[in-house]
């Protein structure tokens, strides 16, 4: 690979000459691929089935695991599904280094594609609060698709600059993930692109952002809370400087020793991953901790979720009886107590209707894409049920559920029709693959007649 020959200079000053002969030839070998099981489709983080090329787990990442770097599990229909998120293995170290617990409220501040996102979420388990954003609007719509895939119910979605989010959200959130923009480094081996646009400024200029970035971030995360800095960069600019100068100018926040399996200690709350030292990219974590002494936050911002400007938000209750008249569609008698309480939360966006998480904000003002779990949609005066809801089902949950064949279920996502039996329920039916859900279908006239969205046919 042709590197940009000051970064090579610095490499060799950072590591002395023994230890760069060692990631010079760790960059010669092809880069390390990974996937992550979504423990919300199976909480104990193995597939229902063996995928070609996934190898042994990686023990820094609960769920996660190694795969050979020929496989192509990005083709099965159950990553279409949500079953999995392909990642780089050492990214997945920032959220370990995190300590998401089940019923908190997440940040992650710079969250597109998503892959830290649907991580956090996996560790909330469906509990507490996550807002994930992203400033950049396109990559915004990356990030929510994924949201959705992944099947997440707990999740908002907002763009947003840093510096609108945080009088909006002061001292309000246990967990802040500042994965920052940065020169790119660590994905030197992976993308050619990365290579091309560094300059020896590179690092300087993309420090002054990222701790505009940690100023805004900080603001918002409550008395005691962690907060965790990363980068995907090797040098020390960006990493290790960036937090001293973060820490010079916020007294109330200071690193905490953190150590990650399989990975090395970090005593003084940093940690630098090199592929020549473990199996993965370049990554960098710092882990800070806000004093339990600092300001609390004031209760009067907090108020019901509103939407965003330009999108009315109206009372739902119009909408009630259809919504009630949707979910019984789709959801199994069993499941009455989760219909009762996906209808106490409802909010309407427009034609949409979501189950927004406890504990929401005001958000009238801020660009809004994904305002918790998108229920459905009105169409008239009946409710249709959303893509979203069908991703967050399980089979036990769901009226009628049709198993499909890994051949039939390439077709559905294709967007075919499938002839359903004589013994098939009429009506909206889950389609699942391994018990993970793809999508709806609606059965009639011997048909299961397709609902997968057009967007999303392979």
């Amino acid at each position: 690979m042709d590197f940009p020959q000051a970064f090579l200079q610095n490499m060799r000053a950072q590591l002395g000459e023994a230890e760069y002969a060692l990631y010079l030839a760790a960059m010669a070998q092809p880069f390390t691929r990974g996937l992550r099981v979504n423990l919300l489709r199976y909480p104990d983080g193995t597939l229902p089935l063996s995928l070609d090329g996934v190898e042994e787990a990686i023990p820094w990442a609960r769920g996660g695991f190694f795969v050979r770097f020929s496989a192509r599990p990005g083709l099965h229909p159950l990553h279409e599904g949500g079953a999995y998120y392909l990642q780089e293995p050492s990214a997945m170290a920032a959220v370990s280094a995190l300590d998401v617990r089940p019923g908190q409220r997440v940040l992650d501040l710079c969250a597109s594609p998503g892959g830290k996102s649907t991580q956090i979420a996996c560790l909330l388990g469906g509990q507490g609060l996550l807002v994930a954003n992203e400033p950049v609007p396109a990559r915004a719509q990356v990030l929510s698709r994924n949201v959705e895939r992944m099947g997440v119910r707990n999740a908002v979605v907002l763009s947003a600059l840093p510096d609108a989010l945080a009088p909006r959200f002061p001292a309000f959130f246990d967990r802040v993930l500042v994965d920052a923009p940065c020169s790119g480094e660590g994905m030197f081996r992976r993308q050619e692109e990365a290579r091309a646009e560094w300059t020896p400024q590179s690092p300087a200029g993309c420090a002054g952002r990222q701790l505009e970035i940690l100023s805004q971030a900080c603001r918002m995360l409550r008395p005691g809370g962690l907060m965790v800095y990363s980068t995907c960069t090797f040098n020390t600019v960006e990493n290790e400087g960036v937090i001293a100068q973060f820490l010079s100018a916020h007294p109330d926040f200071s690193p905490e020793p953190f150590s990650l399996p399989g990975l090395c200690d970090a005593p003084e709350g940093m940690a630098h991953l090199y592929p020549h030292r473990m199996r993965g990219e370049g990554h960098f974590c710092a882990r800070l901790r806000r004093s339990p002494d600092a300001p609390a936050a004031p209760e009067t911002f907090r108020g019901p979720c509103r939407a965003g400007k330009g999108r009315g938000r109206t009372a739902v209750p119009a909408w009630g009886p259809a919504l009630d008249a949707c979910l019984s569609q789709v959801l199994s008698p069993a499941s009455a107590p989760r219909k009762e309480a996906l209808l106490a939360g409802a909010v309407a966006f427009g034609d949409a209707l979501y189950a927004q998480p406890e504990g929401l904000p005001d958000l009238s003002g801020l660009r809004v894409l994904r305002a918790g779990l998108l229920l459905g949609r009105v169409a008239g005066k009946r409710v249709e049920p959303d893509h979203a809801l069908a991703m967050a089902l399980r089979e036990k949950d769901a009226l009628n559920v049709k198993a499909l064949s890994e051949e039939q279920a390439l077709r559905f996502q294709h967007g075919e029709a499938l002839p359903a039996g004589e013994d098939a329920q009429r009506g909206f039916t889950l389609m699942t693959l391994y018990g993970c859900p793809l999508g709806f279908a609606k059965c009639s006239d011997g048909l299961y007649k397709n609902h997968y969205p057009k967007g999303l046919r392979r």
